[in-house]
């Protein structure tokens, strides 16, 4: 378990980092009503890490990495993922057919967002821990798939004319599973990790 947040500096410097990096990106969008569209699941969230953490504090590290993934989301909010600046770059770098930045972030989730789900499994669901890289990895693809079932869902009900700029396909209609894909990915990458860490740590001990 991490230390307070008031004696955690490395935290508090965290949370300093998205807030700045929070108000930046909201300084005129691309696409202002696809940002607050794109943030809303993100604000739901940051409220949920914000409102459990007296009764479920993450580790230090997951919380990096909650961030970390919360700052890649952002900057594609701002531009939108299809219009990413840095996704451009690489598209004339390695003359990719499409701005990748999204793929980036989809398996960003997988890799990123993995370990705090396994945190939450050891020590809510009671799981054997030989079995926690399995489940977690399939709970990540579970989640990856459901958002986008709900991103198809939010866009439908909250701004169908957004369409594209939101779902940021660029014309893959394939672009669901594609991404769906990679975050099951991140996820083996960084179950990989953890496991031969693990291993590693046991070895010493």
């Amino acid at each position: 378990m991490s230390k307070s947040f008031r004696s955690n500096r490395v935290l508090q410097g965290l949370v300093l980092w998205l807030i700045v990096l929070w108000i930046i990106t909201a300084i005129n969008p691309l696409y202002p009503r696809d940002w607050l569209l794109e943030n809303l699941l993100v604000f739901i969230w940051s409220a949920l890490l914000i409102f459990t953490y007296r009764r479920f504090r993450f580790s230090t590290l997951s919380y990096g990495l909650f961030i970390l993934f919360l700052s890649l989301h952002l900057v594609g909010a701002h531009y939108t993922y299809a219009e990413t600046p840095f996704g451009f770059w690489l598209q004339d770098l390695f003359a990719f057919e499409r701005n990748h930045y999204d793929r980036i972030v989809h398996f960003a989730f997988g890799l990123l967002i993995a370990y705090p789900m396994r945190e939450i499994l050891l020590r809510q669901s009671g799981i054997v821990v030989k079995w926690s890289y399995f489940l977690t990895i399939n709970c990540v693809l579970a989640f990856s798939a459901f958002y986008e079932v709900l991103e198809v869902i939010a866009a439908a009900i909250v701004s169908p004319e957004l369409g594209d700029a939101y779902l940021g396909t660029q014309g893959d209609e394939w672009d669901a599973q594609k991404d769906t894909f990679l975050a099951f990915l991140g996820s083996i990458v960084a179950m990989l990790v953890t496991w031969s860490l693990a291993r590693q740590d046991a070895g010493e001990s």
